[in-house]
């Protein structure tokens, strides 16, 4: 496994600063809204800010003996269209911070999901599929929060703190002062706060992804714990987990227990210093009043920075764990100078090829072979003998370690990725079939294949044997993974859906066990017919599927060792002799 993947599987802390650096990045896409918001944000704070005068001055000229009452209702209604301008302003933000922060999100999603894509097969063997998801989803959802409003808050309450306090300062410098030493407090509580539950954040979302990841893969495999009988295992196991996530989900709450009646206790006792020091430096019943609806205006931020902290740390851990996934770098990519092939002629030649999935453990050895355009070449061996790992070669889905591999002359690492595979059709042992209809598993959703070309392919594969029977035909509705098809079905399905797409190479892994007679006779008078659209590999242990075959090479232990059609490895009476005489005796 590569460096980042073990740092993916560890949960690889990033410095706070790449963090934050890496996140704004995205918000430089959509600056010019976020400038408004800023603005607004600042016009927001000053009419809040100000605000409190007006009841100063109002209760100052309540405690006169005469009362000038067209002023009180002038600043009063002045303080009232304030109140309107303000909550305005505040929804005008609101809309343009939702529509830049869910464009943002939208382009992070699709930025994940292409990354992903363009992992090898061997990055995703490394990494549960439910931490992905988790990846997809959740986190991307804590960061919406992020850039919808989370930034914008904490900049609206610290622009507050700042500018109540310098209004407090105006009003009495000498009073402002003997709050500095509570201001300094409360920072340094939510200082070390802060820091505190970013730690606890970052192991509540490990648990997150791990009860996730858990769940995937039982209810894909549901049926397995239901034949062995393993509900109780498994119930214990998803207990054990789900009582992770309870203890760091409770130490998260217990961090908020522990913070906000702190501060609500500094800020009570903040009130009564106001009340006892006004009076002591002589300031008038308005100023007090100021004063105190400034204190409630000062402390009601870090109130809220408490709650925002909880969402920015939540924001933060989950950008810490996207970032993680999108510096895996893909195994497999395109050379700088890779070409685009049209069209193959289907001639395949493996040069002295090594292969190993793990370090040095040789799975392919020195391996040689040409298939001439058109031929049928099969492979044969036992489980491990590196058959498969042949035909995941040849679409690239892992690089050699040595040697090289030519299609049409070509090194396919000079080919560009799409356009090789676009020109080899794969057949597996398991079919994939997607939820939705017959017509879009075979298209895979490709509206440029008309009805016409879609019933041709299904016929020429022998699947119309089926289909013409089900009540909608093509539109016949497929559950999950196509378990309301047969095996035989769903690989007549994946024969069509390759067939349509016109590959000039064909592969075959195993595609014919695991079928029923009747479905077989099906399958073989389709691979008859295939086998005029281009160069065709087949993997199969039945050796009765293969005798037809151009070619056949027998692999053992990752090594060549016999090749040749069936009758002449027959006549040597080596290995693959042997195979058949296994196979034919019982």
């Amino acid at each position: 496994m590569n460096d980042e993947l073990e740092k993916l599987k560890g949960d690889h802390k990033l410095p706070l600063s790449v963090i934050i650096r890496r996140t704004l990045k995205y918000v430089s896409s959509e600056k010019s809204g976020f400038i408004l918001s800023l603005f607004l944000l600042i016009l927001n704070v000053i009419l809040d800010s100000i605000s409190p005068l007006f009841t100063s001055s109002i209760t100052d000229e309540l405690v006169k003996d005469n009362i000038n009452l067209k002023l009180v209702l002038t600043l009063a209604i002045l303080s009232f269209v304030i109140v309107v301008i303000n909550q305005a302003f505040l929804y005008i933000e609101s809309i343009i911070l939702q529509k830049c922060g869910q464009r943002i999100i939208y382009r992070l999603r699709k930025e994940i999901f292409e990354h992903i894509e363009n992992m090898s097969l061997n990055q995703f063997n490394e990494m549960p599929v439910g931490s992905l998801v988790t990846r997809v989803t959740s986190y991307t959802a804590s960061m919406s929060d992020l850039f919808t409003g989370v930034l914008v808050r904490i900049l609206r309450d610290i622009t507050t703190l700042v500018g109540v306090y310098v209004i407090m300062f105006f009003i009495s410098p000498s009073l402002a002062m003997s709050l500095f030493g509570v201001v300094v407090l409360v920072f340094i509580i939510s200082f070390i706060f802060s820091k505190t539950v970013r730690e606890i954040f970052r192991k509540e979302r490990a648990s997150i992804s791990d009860i996730n990841t858990f769940l995937s893969e039982n209810l894909a495999g549901m049926k397995l714990t239901q034949v062995f009988n393993q509900e109780e295992t498994k119930d214990q196991q998803f207990s054990e987990k789900n009582e992770t996530l309870r203890k760091q989900r409770f130490n998260v709450i217990k961090a908020f227990g522990i913070y906000r009646p702190l501060i609500s206790f500094i800020y009570t006792c903040s009130i009564a210093l106001c009340f006892v020091q006004g009076v002591r430096f002589g300031l008038s019943a308005g100023e007090i009043v100021a004063f105190y609806l400034y204190l409630s205006k000062f402390f009601n931020p870090i109130q809220n920075l408490a709650d925002q902290l909880n969402a920015l740390q939540k924001a933060l851990t989950a950008s810490e764990r996207i970032f993680n996934l999108l510096d895996v770098k893909p195994d497999v990519l395109d050379a700088e100078d890779a070409i685009r092939i049209d069209h193959f002629e289907g001639k395949i030649e493996f040069k002295n090829v090594w292969f190993a999935y793990k370090d040095d453990n040789w799975i392919l050895k020195d391996v040689s072979f040409v298939i001439e355009p058109k031929q049928t070449c099969a492979f044969v061996g036992a489980t491990g003998a590196g058959k498969t790992t042949i035909l995941s070669l040849i679409v690239r889905n892992y690089e050699v370690q040595k040697g090289e591999i030519l299609i049409d002359g070509i090194n396919i690492n000079r080919i560009e990725i799409s356009s090789l595979r676009k020109a080899i059709g794969q057949m597996l042992q398991d079919v994939f079939l997607f939820s939705g209809t017959i017509k879009e598993n075979i298209t895979l959703h490709d509206d440029s294949f008309t009805k016409e070309q879609i019933e041709e392919a299904c016929e020429y594969v022998n699947a119309d044997s089926f289909i013409n029977k089900l009540p909608k035909g093509i539109d016949e509705q497929i559950i999950e993974k196509g378990e309301n098809l047969s095996q035989g079905q769903r690989q007549l399905l994946s024969f069509a859906r390759t067939v349509i797409h016109k590959p000039q190479i064909l592969i075959l892994d195993e595609a014919t066990a695991n079928i029923d007679t009747e479905t077989e006779v099906l399958i073989q008078k389709s691979l008859e017919k295939m086998k005029n659209i281009g160069t065709m590999l087949v993997v199969a242990h039945r050796l009765s599927t293969i005798q037809h075959a151009d070619q056949i090479i027998v692999l053992q232990n990752g090594e060549i060792v016999e090749s040749g059609n069936h009758q002449q490895l027959l006549k040597k009476r080596g290995y693959y002799y042997k195979l058949y005489q296994l196979q034919f005796d019982n």
